[in-house]
């Protein structure tokens, strides 16, 4: 193992602070486990635990829920933490370091022991003394006449930050994938470019598009550079092509 993987972090533990409703606990377990993270704790949650509704609104992030612990108090659910995070949006009279979640993200990957995050319950965000209780604030620059997050928004996005910094498989860390994109057609030489652009000039042409003859020229050399801005596939060239030849034809069929 490399020096670089015997040091990799453990992911930190996230704490919803009294969560009111079970639906809001599914959607934040659903949140961490698309970003890899599977501990959660909860303090006092407010219709007890376990919660019939967080199920069905964890979309199949169970061994989130199933591993969820409760603890009467935020001290209790981060006694074994040696860096205790607190979310909060709000102006308090507590002097701690306030980072975003990107350098927090930094931090608990540098970091030893375990880390805790700690998000208060829905309607009014963590209390004073929950903050008191953590060593750092963790915040994000947000509209000053609405600063509102959900309880899941506020996870999905630390969540994020911290899994942009996971090392990879062969470092210790875990696999985070993306959608597959698909490759994108190399664009088409320029004599297939060139067809298109004189099939519809010969168009314009006969339509009687190109008057005054004096702005002809300048008209010429607009369509073109517009026609050669985008960096046209092959297959769209033709599709191009097919369209006018149609448009051509629909005209012909009414002339006759």
């Amino acid at each position: 193992m490399s020096a670089r993987s015997a040091r990799v972090s453990k992911p930190p533990v996230i704490v919803l602070v009294r969560p009111q409703l079970g639906e809001n606990i599914g959607k934040a377990a659903r949140a961490m486990l698309n970003f890899g993270l599977v501990e959660l704790r909860l303090v006092a949650p407010r219709d007890g635990w376990p919660n019939p509704s967080a199920g069905p609104a964890a979309s199949g992030a169970d061994i989130v829920l199933e591993k969820a612990q409760v603890f009467e108090s935020v001290a209790d659910a981060v006694a074994d933490c040696a860096h205790v995070y607190a979310t909060t949006v709000r102006k308090r009279g507590i002097t701690k370091p306030v980072v975003t979640p990107e350098q927090a993200s930094r931090d608990i990957h540098a970091e030893e022991g375990r880390s805790a995050i700690l998000f208060g319950p829905e309607r009014s965000g963590l209390e004073t003394d929950d903050v008191a209780l953590a060593r750092t604030i963790v915040t994000v620059p947000i509209n000053p006449e609405f600063g509102s997050l959900n309880l899941a928004q506020a996870v999905i996005l630390v969540a994020y930050e911290w899994s942009k910094h996971v090392p990879s498989v062969a470092e210790g860390g875990m696999a985070l994938s993306q959608p597959t994109q698909e490759e994108l057609a190399p664009p088409a030489p320029q004599d297939e470019l060139d067809g298109l652009i004189g099939q519809l000039d010969a168009m314009l042409e006969d339509s009687g598009y190109y008057f005054p003859p004096d702005r002809v020229p300048s008209t010429r050399r607009t369509l073109r550079t517009v026609l050669t801005k985008a960096g046209w596939s092959s297959q769209e060239l033709r599709t191009l092509r097919g369209v006018l030849s149609a448009l051509e034809g629909r005209k012909r069929h009414r002339i006759s």
